[in-house]
């Protein structure tokens, strides 16, 4: 027990200290870019490069991982995301601006690949299910953190992006104090091809597809939004806090009900009320601060539930054994939309207004729902009783599939072969 909670706490404060640094620079980018007056299809641009280097990053880092050690990796990846951080204020190119968003996507999720498979040889079958709970908790409580960093300094001065460095060197730290061995990298999961996912569960392939668009646009585009109609810096951060801390906090609620009732009927209710509040952030931009950052929080709370409601949708439709490649095929249909999103909600922007964004977000949502209808309609909703169990997912930070509860094939690794057999470097003993 010992072992474990250290090897534990080792990998929880490095995962946190790299998923705050990396939220905290995505809003900070979009704030910084809006008050130097870039135009917002360029913006978009830029910010997309994030989602195109993380599909890179978590298909080709283990090769890295491989080569030199994880502790190695780890440590060349951050110093490669860092990097990328400090050199943003150093220039003014579009052009490596949008390079650096590449690279900072490849090496966080480089990063990720990295850590997490430290907690699938961690994790057992006895518990596993709390640790994926867990790092679900961890990783959107280190999101909404990062959100608060932005009103302590000018997001147009360097120190914020030395402040994002910092965050990302520090992550190094606690891995590189633990004297858990590195351990084996599994192979890759299987692929299941988007053709064949979409014939088995179209409705859950389309669903994860506009969750990209929504969570993408919304982390690339939301602090400008906010910043061209009216919030401060110091609001912005409020802002953004508030609607990753709802997503959190609606994740358990949404969960309940949809493992009670028919999730094609959860996922339209999602749609239309998401779609509804969408409309309202726009309206409502000329409303207090408290009003706006209210309806904000409801719209990212209910909108962030359509990605874990597609997981389970698509998993309802398939056995045991297609599980975790069906999860691997539905993030690359996020992935598709992340990208897509970002780069038509910027366009529409700047011909618009910014108001565009939500409207757009509105629209995606709302044809959602009517693809809902048309599948309700074309095939019956599965009954309750064989739906699989509801998991909470965070999309926009790499899943763990070995710890997956749903993944039956999972093999024990005692702990012990983790650290050091010779009781001269046993944690808590002298040489």
């Amino acid at each position: 027990m010992r072992l474990l909670i250290i090897s534990l706490l080792a990998l929880f404060l490095s995962m946190i200290l790299l998923i705050t640094g990396n939220a905290f620079l995505a809003t900070l980018l979009g704030l910084r870019f809006g008050l130097l007056g870039v135009d917002v299809g360029t913006i978009g641009l830029v910010m997309v490069g994030y989602s195109v280097g993380f599909v890179v990053g978590a298909r080709y880092g283990s090769v890295v991982i491989r080569r030199v050690g994880h502790i190695r990796a780890f440590a060349v990846f951050a110093a490669g995301a860092a990097v990328a951080a400090l050199v943003y204020p150093m220039t003014d190119s579009v052009w490596l601006w949008g390079f650096l968003r590449i690279v900072g996507g490849a090496t966080l999720a480089a990063l990720f690949v990295t850590i997490e498979s430290w907690f699938s040889a961690v994790a057992s079958n006895a518990n596993r299910a709390t640790i994926f709970s867990l790092y679900q908790v961890a990783s959107f409580l280190a999101v909404a953190g990062g959100q608060l960093l932005i009103g302590l300094n000018d997001p147009v001065s360097y120190l914020p992006f030395s402040l994002t460095a910092m965050l990302l060197v520090a992550a190094i730290v606690p891995l590189s104090l633990s004297h858990m061995h590195s351990p084996e990298l599994t192979e890759p999961t299987e692929h299941m091809p988007l053709r064949r996912m979409f014939k088995l569960a179209p409705l859950g392939v389309v669903a994860a597809f506009v969750s990209g668009i929504f969570i993408g646009s919304f982390y690339a585009l939301a602090p400008l939004f906010a910043s061209l109609t009216g919030l401060s810096s110091t609001e912005v951060s409020w802002y953004m806090f508030a609607a990753v801390l709802a997503a959190m906090l609606f994740a358990w609620p949404i969960g309940w009900v949809c493992d009670r009732f028919q999730r094609s009927y959860v996922l339209l209710a999602i749609c239309l009320l998401g779609g509804i509040t969408s409309l309202l952030t726009v309206w409502l931009v000329e409303a207090s601060l408290g009003i706006r950052v209210a309806v904000v929080a409801v719209c990212m709370g209910l909108s962030a539930a359509l990605y874990p409601v597609s997981v389970a949708i698509t998993n309802d439709q398939m056995d045991s054994s297609q599980i975790i490649a069906a999860s691997s095929g539905l993030l690359l249909s996020y992935s598709f939309g992340s990208v897509v999103g970002p780069l038509v909600s910027s366009w529409l922007m700047e011909v618009q207004g910014p108001g565009a964004l939500f409207q757009t977000l509105a629209v995606s949502l709302l044809l959602m729902a009517g693809y809902t209808l048309y599948r309700q309609h074309r095939r019956a909703p599965l009954p309750v009783a064989e739906q699989e169990h509801f998991i909470p997912i965070v999309p926009s930070v790499q899943p763990i599939p070995d710890i997956d509860p749903r993944h039956e094939n999972f093999v024990d690794t005692p702990i012990e072969d983790l650290f050091d057999g010779d009781e001269h470097h046993a944690p808590g003993k002298t040489p």
